[in-house]
Parts: structure tokens; C-alpha cells; sequence
């Protein structure tokens, strides 16, 4: 069954494009993580415009993060506070992410852009995932995991100024880090089409020391704004949000998550890690193959908009 994406200006089998969602839907939930990091190189190598991939994927990311939030709302694991700094400098972020956007779009270097941004980001953080999880792997054969430092104890971050107090993390930190890391990530976010939360939570974790009950409802916040205001700003300022691609993710994501979830009942947590870490290994290396390799077509043709070739 063939449906026309108007945005992306071609023809997609519905059923396959409800499939690609159900299956990141059942990595997110297999792996308790948000599935743009897999979501929109798989429709970048599907065929799917770049552009309209990134665009459309934050529409997917706002609607699968949207049930999670306010699960952890009503069970009040959210510093609604902290949400407040993260998301504020998260919206900053996304809109100078989607000014770079279509600077590099006006360049003719936006695909480009993007597979090596995917490159540089899914193998740097794949191979520190991977690298990770084989050393928890050994420690488990052994005596156990040693003692690390826990969430609530203090670093360099807690001694920057113009600090706040968290009353539901119980902490007094600076803000500093606090918008600066929501900034970084909601660049990203809207440079690649990713919320960026299995970035956001270790941040929280290892830099914030926020404790781990609010951490995961926090990052989800944060990603369900910022994702929601990066779509907004891709659909008016670059136009690039197909809408019916968009939903077509959002119904198999929606279903995949929940045998996702429970598939992760089986598996300890080193073991997902490792495996999600060859996942985002293996995207990384067909985005490298895709910058090295010679395309199949070394020529094209492409009509111009009035004003675009001066």
C-alpha cells in the first residue's frame, strides 16, 4: 500500500514505514532509550531526504516521549525546576540548531553535515558504550561491580556561581551547567533529529549528581519540550515536517515500546548495553561507508527555486 509523503515529495509502502516504527519503538522500549538515533538514519538510507528525515523525526520523538513523561508526572519523578533550566536552555539551543540547519541547507552541505555529524556522534558514544559494557561484563564474571561515586555527592560543577536550590533533587547546584548542558543537547537535537536523552540522563547522573528517582521524568521533560519546539521550528522556518510521515512512526513506535519493555525483562542491564552499543557501532559504520564509498550515481539533476541559484 503506497502513500504520497508530500514534504519528502515521493512514494513510501505504508506498511514498511509502520514497520521501521515498530521496530525503533521496540528497541526504545528493549533499551529504555529514545529511538531518533536509529530512527532517522534508517530513513536516511531508506531514501528519505536528510532534511525531511531529521524534521519529521522530531514530531515521532514528542509523541513517544509524551506517555512517559506523565507516567513519571503522576508519580512525581519530575523536578519541575530543574525541567525549567534544561528546557530553557534547550529551546535556545534548538533554535540556533535550526538556524545552522538552514545555513548548511542554503550551502548545499546539510546531507553532508548530517552523515558526519551521525558518524562522529553514534561512533564516539558507541564506542564509549561499548567500552563500558564490556568492563561491566567482566567485573559481573568476577567479584562484582566496585563502588562508584553516588548521585548527591559533590564535583566541580557544584562550586560554579549563581547557584539554585532543587528541592525535589535535594540539591543546591549552579544553574551554569545546568542550561548549558540543555543547550548543547537541544543543538544536537535539532541538527540530527534525536532527544538526546540516553546523552541527558548520564549528564544528570555524573556531572548534576541528580538523584537517580527524578532523573528519568526530568530528561523526559526536557526532551518532550524541546523536541516539540525544535518541530515547530522546522516546520515554519524550514518547512521540512511531513506530517504524514510523521504519524506513519508514530502508530508502529507506539505499539513496538510495549514489547519492547517487555523483552527487557529478560536481559541485565550490561547485557542491553552491549548490544545497543553494536547497534549504534553498526549505524556509525554505514554512515562512514556512505562518505567513502563512491555513490551509484555521481550526477544529478534538480530543478531550482526562483532565487535559489543567485
Amino acid at each position: 500500500m503506497l502513500i504520497y509523503l508530500p514534504i519528502a515529495e515521493m512514494s513510501v509502502n505504508l506498511f514498511f514505514l509502520v514497520g521501521i516504527g515498530g521496530a525503533i519503538g521496540f528497541l526504545s522500549g528493549l533499551f529504555g532509550v529514545g529511538g531518533g538515533f536509529l530512527l532517522t538514519p534508517l530513513l536516511i538510507f531508506s531514501g528519505v531526504p536528510a532534511p525531511v528525515a531529521v524534521a519529521s523525526v522530531t514530531g515521532q520523538v514528542v509523541a513517544a516521549s509524551t506517555s512517559g513523561a506523565l507516567s513519571y508526572w503522576r508519580r512525581g519523578g519530575i523536578d519541575l525546576t530543574l525541567a525549567l533550566f534544561l528546557v530553557t536552555g534547550g529551546v535556545f539551543g534548538a533554535g540556533v540548531g535550526v538556524w545552522i540547519f538552514d545555513l548548511l541547507r542554503s550551502f548545499g552541505q546539510l546531507d553532508l553535515a548530517i552523515s558526519f555529524g551521525y558518524l562522529v556522534f553514534l561512533g564516539s558514544i558507541g564506542s564509549l558504550m561499548l567500552i563500558e559494557a564490556v568492563r561491566s561484563l567482566i567485573r559481573s564474571r568476577r567479584t562484582g561491580p566496585p563502588p562508584r561515586r553516588m548521585p548527591g555527592q559533590h564535583n566541580w560543577a557544584h562550586g560554579l556561581p549563581l547557584r539554585f536550590r532543587f528541592k525535589r533533587s535535594k540539591l543546591y547546584i549552579s544553574v551554569i551547567p545546568v542550561i548549558g548542558i540543555g543547550f548543547l543537547i537541544g543543538i544536537v537535537g535539532s541538527l540530527l533529529g534525536i532527544g538526546g536523552g540516553f546523552i541527558l540522563v548520564p549528564a544528570l547522573v555524573y556531572l548534576l549528581r541528580i538523584p537517580g528517582s527524578v532523573v528519568i521524568g526530568t530528561s523526559l521533560l526536557h526532551v518532550l519540550a524541546v523536541m516539540a519546539a525544535t518541530c515547530i521550528l522546522h516546520a515554519y522556518q524550514s518547512q521540512s515536517v511531513d506530517i504524514l510521515l510523521a504519524f506513519s512512526l508514530m502508530v508502529g513506535s507506539v505499539a513496538g515500546a510495549q514489547f519492547g519493555a517487555s523483552a527487557g525483562q529478560y536481559l541485565r542491564g550490561d547485557q542491553l548495553r552491549f548490544l545497543l552499543a553494536l547497534i549504534v557501532l553498526g549505524v556509525a559504520i554505514r554512515f562512514a561507508l556512505s562518505l567513502l564509498l563512491a555513490p551509484a550515481d555521481p550526477f544529478s539533476t534538480s530543478v531550482l527555486g526562483f532565487g535559489e541559484g543567485l
